[in-house]
């Protein structure tokens, strides 16, 4: 039977604290290094799911650790190891309070609210006459502010990030020029696997007065992934693309009336699902890395986790 890691509570050597956050738990060890595990809880709509996904943690790690070493030469990260498949550690930094989101296409969110008669996004304005899945002439950077958990994430503009001093204007010049290069970057990789990267998002933080990229990036927690082939036939008879992303979670969960609005219940998440969206993980990881998903052992994960990461912080 396939387990899934929905909760951990390790207590690591020089261990100070722990952040449980939506998917990740974060483990600060002696105030200078962070050990991120990436657990198997799946979110949608801010709302943390009842079930977790098997091996879905495992995949995400992976894919990030790939993406943030193929990324090295445009910004530092924050990693320095992948010491278990579900935990990488990296230098802790101090998070600016603002996801850098970049959008190539015109869908989700962002669609919802053109199609309702919105022109400007955080601070952007859009075109007139554009159409659902449609390429923006370049890629726009919509920033949201980072939510606590239980509340929703909210769209900000650059205007006022300064106002609010939440960044310095030299310091989102800088955020902004890595977000749009590393867009760029994963566009390319994507279009060598067949695919089209069609938005993601991007965490940055300080250490030493440096600006790194931290978390994950370009999985499909973070992004959103249309099928190359046959994306133009598809846009000219406004079909819906063929896409790789949490988006057919999100879609699941709208068809049995859940958006995370107070008073609405999660659908249940029966066994079939739960193994149906675990494919669908293991599909895109497949596509994207093009390499084949080796499936970790899931019986004892957490003593594993345990093993790996204080054999590694012991060294």
């Amino acid at each position: 039977m396939k387990k899934a890691l929905t909760k951990t509570d390790f207590n690591f050597p020089g261990q100070k604290s722990v952040y449980h956050g939506k998917v990740r738990d974060v483990y600060n060890i002696n105030d200078d290094v962070l050990v991120m595990v990436a657990t198997d809880r799946i979110s949608a709509f801010d709302v943390v799911l009842p079930e977790g996904i098997p091996y879905k943690g495992q995949m995400l790690n992976q894919i990030a650790a790939k993406f943030l070493d193929a990324t090295t030469d445009i910004c530092p990260n924050w990693k320095l190891a992948t010491p278990d498949p579900m935990v990488t550690v990296g230098v802790m930094c101090q998070g600016f309070p603002v996801e850098m989101i970049v959008r190539g296409y015109l869908c989700g969110s962002a669609w919802r609210a053109y199609k309702s008669g919105v022109r400007e996004i955080c601070g952007v304005k859009l075109p007139e006459g554009m159409r659902e899945n449609e390429r923006f002439p370049e890629p726009i950077v919509t920033p949201t502010t980072k939510a606590e958990i239980g509340e929703h994430d909210a769209d900000i503009s650059k205007e006022e990030i300064l106002a609010k001093g939440l960044a310095t204007p030299e310091e989102y010049e800088l955020l902004e020029k890595y977000t749009l290069a590393l867009f760029k970057r994963g566009t390319e990789i994507a279009a060598e696997r067949g695919l089209i990267l069609v938005d993601t998002k991007y965490e940055f933080g300080k250490h030493g007065g440096k600006i790194y990229l931290m978390d994950e990036i370009h999985t499909p927690d973070s992004s959103r992934y249309f099928y190359s082939e046959g994306y133009e036939e598809r846009f000219a008879k406004g079909e819906p693309q063929k896409q790789l992303s949490k988006e057919f979670v999100r879609e699941w969960l709208m068809e049995n009336d859940f958006q995370g609005k107070a008073g609405q219940k999660v659908p249940e998440m029966t066994p079939a699902i739960v193994d149906g969206i675990s494919e669908r993980y293991i599909e895109l990881y497949e596509h994207i890395t093009g390499e084949k998903f080796e499936k970790g052992d899931t019986d004892n994960l957490l003593s594993r986790i345990e093993k790996n990461v204080t054999e590694y912080l012991d060294k």
